[in-house]
């Protein structure tokens, strides 16, 4: 599907459902669809995507509320699907901007939200859900579903409205062997079906893959051998939210005689939080303070820290670069038990080869079964197209090709192509008498948050500061005799990570010289304007040259 331009939207049918996801379509991350009916908004998830390499200086990535800014009143709830950060990260931004909205989630999911706004020093107005729940929050009628993901107490949710039904699945696979037992709910699914679902919103992370997703129990014995060949300490970088895994790589310490020190500030908070509520069980005495360990023969010694995205302040990453209190080193193995997100290629295997590097053995997803994914394979996808046989269907929660691939095996179970949509992030979806189609565009952009500041930092200064980091700078001092339109002294070249910028300086000299020659009066007393002449001047000569092209500075300075 072509995008669609931004322009003035058309009226929603009194009887119709508008769909907007603002994130989520296109990217792994940033997850959040925004619902309109009769007047009303309802909010499922709001994350945040991770910066890459080109987003020097962002901390996180939040999706565009700008749509959204003069309607904040209009928002009956915010619905979170479960506790991963693409999917509550941006919650307390949003509600910057109403602090009274409702959050609904599960427990877990509602635990690790309240964590996190309380650093922002939120209080939020939650609204405890669980699996088989039917609410009605202002113009919508809510029903949850069990779904099983890759942390505890993951919801589908069905939105009924007089448009119809339409069901998001959330994060989910269909692990028919779970950690903690709880299924993904095909019956509860099936009989939504049967009263019939007009638009069905679902997980394509995986739609590529063929076949079913592995079990969790699977990597049980993969993770055991980690534990019972490493001669000393173990460390194991995995998502601060992945409780099923903590819990095997705990079992895994008991059983082996390793005491565990959890390290990074959210992995210590979630781990207490699953804790205490009952998500993970931990023996007493097995859980330490990291620099009790350092005490301890390391044989006995397991940490589990954040970083297995190769996130530079991390811990992993500290550890690999030698900046961090545990030194990682010959014997030890270093264990990334979590996926490996699209993008994140580069900094991860970054990561690796300095652990390599300092002597540890790192056993990852390339070369040991010590991670499955928390979503449905293309199997696991048809049967359920199949068993639904939904009016419409929404592929979410992917980049284009996750999309693609989600919206041909839609295709491939009999379904029209017309009511299969692949859309991106900002696309407005409106759902009337059963049809659904593009019908405009919202702004979608990425919104960069930077030392907490949201907005403040945006694409061109990005831009600036990839110009800097490529090709460094130059500045150019000029002493100018403007009664004689010449330098009054030969041009002085001032660089940082330029190589060619001393042999450069006889040409820029020349160059500008030239330049001022043929320049109009009016240049000389317009300071901007003689500090482009010079700044243009110089780039002409660095561009001749070749190479990276770095970012030039002009200071005139009249003699």
């Amino acid at each position: 599907m072509n995008r669609t331009p931004q322009g003035r939207l058309p009226a929603l049918p009194k009887r119709g459902l508008r769909v907007t996801p603002l994130g989520g379509l296109g990217e792994i991350g940033r997850n959040m669809t925004v619902l309109e009916h009769a007047g009303r908004l309802l909010v499922i998830d709001c994350g945040v995507l991770f910066p890459e390499e080109d987003h020097p200086g962002v901390d996180v990535i939040l999706p565009d509320f700008s749509s959204l800014a003069d309607r904040w009143q209009d928002i009956d709830a915010i619905v979170l699907t479960h506790g991963h950060e693409d999917h509550i990260g941006g919650v307390p931004y949003l509600l910057r901007e109403r602090t009274d909205i409702p959050v609904l989630g599960s427990r877990l999911t509602l635990a690790f939200v309240t964590a996190k706004l309380v650093e922002h020093r939120l209080t939020p107005a939650t609204v405890e859900v669980a699996a088989g729940d039917r609410l009605t929050i202002g113009a919508f009628d809510l029903e949850f579903v069990a779904v099983n993901h890759s942390i505890p107490d993951g919801l589908a949710v069905a939105v009924r409205t007089q448009a119809g039904m339409l069901v998001n699945t959330g994060d989910f696979k269909m692990d028919q062997f779970p950690l903690d037992g709880r299924l993904t709910d095909l019956r509860h699914l099936a009989r939504l079906s049967d009263e019939g679902i007009d638009m069905f919103l679902v997980d394509s992370t995986n739609a590529e893959v063929p076949g079913f997703t592995i079990s969790e129990r699977d990597l049980t014995p993969a993770i055991g051998e980690v534990f019972a060949t490493t001669k000393r300490r173990v460390v194991v970088s995995s998502f601060a939210s992945h409780v099923h895994r903590i819990q095997q790589v705990v079992d895994a310490a008991v059983e082996h005689g390793r005491k565990v020190g959890f390290v990074g500030r959210s992995m210590v908070r979630n781990m207490k939080i699953a804790q205490d509520l009952g998500y993970l069980t931990i023996p007493d005495g097995v859980v330490v303070d990291p620099k009790q360990l350092e005490r301890m023969p390391d044989h006995k010694v397991a940490y589990v820290c954040t970083g297995s995205q190769g996130e530079p302040l991390a811990a992993l990453s500290r550890m690999a670069r030698g900046e961090h209190q545990i030194e990682v080193g010959e014997g030890d193995t270093v264990l990334l038990a979590s996926s490996l997100i699209p993008g994140n290629e580069t900094a991860i295997y970054r990561v690796i080869n300095r652990l390599t590097d300092r002597g540890a053995r790192v056993v990852h997803k390339g070369n040991a079964r010590v991670h499955v994914s928390g979503h449905a394979s293309a199997g696991e996808l048809v049967y359920l197209y199949n068993m639904l046989r939904p009016r419409n269907v929404l592929p979410i929660h992917g980049e284009a090709k996750h999309l693609r691939a989600n919206a041909d095996l839609a295709l491939r179970t009999g379904m029209a192509p017309e009511n299969v949509l692949v859309a991106h992030d900002g696309d407005v979806i409106d759902l009337v008498d059963g049809t659904a189609k593009v019908v405009g565009r919202v702004a979608a952009a990425e919104v960069y948050v930077e030392d907490g500041v949201v907005g403040r930092t945006d694409e061109r200064l990005l831009a600036q500061r990839r110009e800097l980091r490529d090709g460094g700078v130059v500045t150019v001092v000029a002493v100018v005799d403007s009664d004689a339109a010449t330098l009054a002294e030969p041009v002085e070249l001032l660089s940082t990570g330029v190589a060619h910028a001393a042999d450069a300086q006889g040409a820029v000299d020349k160059a500008i010289r030239q330049a001022l020659s043929q320049a109009p009066a009016a240049t000389f007393t317009d300071a901007d304007a003689l500090d482009a002449l010079v700044r243009r001047a110089a780039e002409r000569v660095l561009r001749r040259r070749g190479g990276p092209q770095p970012v030039v500075v002009a200071v005139t300075v009249e003699a």
